[in-house]
């Protein structure tokens, strides 16, 4: 029996010095100490050891684990302190290099727009609400005064999904939907994406944003709808903008109005900003049709109230002086860097 220890002493220790990883050393542990291991097997066989000699056998038993327990602690260490000093020439650090620059992003000039728009007409009492992009023909057309045989209707002009679906072509359909509610007043802007079939140039895209204004109350009046208005511009483009309301027509809005500002470049002098003409067009606006209060439910004797419209785009290319809309989607980092 002592020769048989001696034998497992000397192989598990030759083993050990001979292992190149801690994957193998763990391997030979449970080869040799493991719960089939041949040292275990040994105590296993006691029962065919003579009663005097138990105790004698079980002492150098127990001598031999400590021994190999011992070496395998020992032969551990040295493989960690080796592995450790191998992770660190691999992964040495030269301080002396210039660290990499965190890129930190930044919101797109469009945002930056749509969050100064925003905070302007939050501040004068107004809710911001959106709606869904893939709208019905009645909200985005017949609910605006917009009969079925209208121009705006016509294929060339609107993405139909079909006869009754189309892509709104502006979020004129929100204030529709708020005014059906029938909690009144409102005073809310609705942003968001819209459609339109035009061909991609430097003024035009098939996909913009839009933010869209509604009042209703009892006896608002275009003296109202042009004072927030001059506020607005003031807030955007300066305190000494001034604004010109030129008469229009929208089918959803009696009387309208384009509304024109004074070129913040040249203060309305002329320049090559605005074409030489001292204003900048960004806007129309106008007091709510009747019929369209009545289609939604609201008494046009009692209530009135105003709508307006602007392109986002529009107002980032004129508060940046952008002279291409392209510029705005073809996501050139050397571009949205300077914003």
């Amino acid at each position: 029996m002592k020769e048989k220890l001696q034998k497992i002493r000397e192989a598990a220790v030759a083993a050990m010095d001979q292992a190149e990883d801690l994957t193998q050393l763990n391997e030979i542990r449970v080869a040799y100490l493991g719960k089939k291991g041949e040292l275990t097997a040994v105590l296993k066989g006691m029962k065919e050891v003579a009663p005097e000699d138990r105790p004698a056998v079980g002492q150098m038993v127990n001598e031999t684990r400590e021994v190999l327990e011992q070496k395998l602690e020992e032969t551990k260490k040295k493989m960690e302190a080796k592995a450790l000093e191998q992770r660190l020439k691999d992964e040495v650090i030269d301080v002396t290099l210039p660290a990499k620059k965190n890129k930190v992003g930044h919101s797109h000039p469009n945002t930056v727009a749509l969050e100064e728009v925003e905070r302007i007409f939050v501040g004068m009492g107004y809710e911001v609400v959106e709606g869904p992009e893939v709208e019905y023909d009645y909200y985005n057309f017949e609910a605006l005064n917009i009969p079925e045989n209208h121009p705006a209707k016509d294929e060339q002009d609107t993405f139909y999904i079909n006869d009754k679906i189309v892509l709104r072509t502006q979020t004129s359909p929100v204030q529709v939907r708020m005014m059906e509610q029938g909690k009144l007043p409102i005073r809310v802007i609705a942003p968001g994406r819209v459609f339109r079939s035009d061909e991609v140039d430097a003024t035009h895209s098939p996909s913009f944003h839009q933010i869209e204004g509604l009042v209703i109350d009892r006896n608002v009046t275009f003296a109202d709808l042009k004072g927030t208005l001059e506020e607005f511009a003031r807030e955007m483009f300066g305190p000494e903008t001034k604004v010109k309301f030129r008469p229009h027509h929208f089918p959803f809005t009696e009387p309208s109005a384009e509304v024109d500002v004074t070129c913040f470049k040249c203060g309305g002098k002329g320049c090559r900003f605005c074409k030489g003409e001292g204003w900048i067009e960004i806007l129309g606006c106008g007091m709510v049709h009747p019929h369209v209060l009545e289609m939604s439910g609201i008494d046009p004797k009692e209530y009135t109230g105003f709508a307006f419209g602007v392109g986002l785009e529009r107002i980032a290319l004129l508060k940046y002086e952008i002279d291409d809309m392209r510029l705005l989607y073809e996501n050139d980092d050397r571009f949205l860097k300077q914003f």
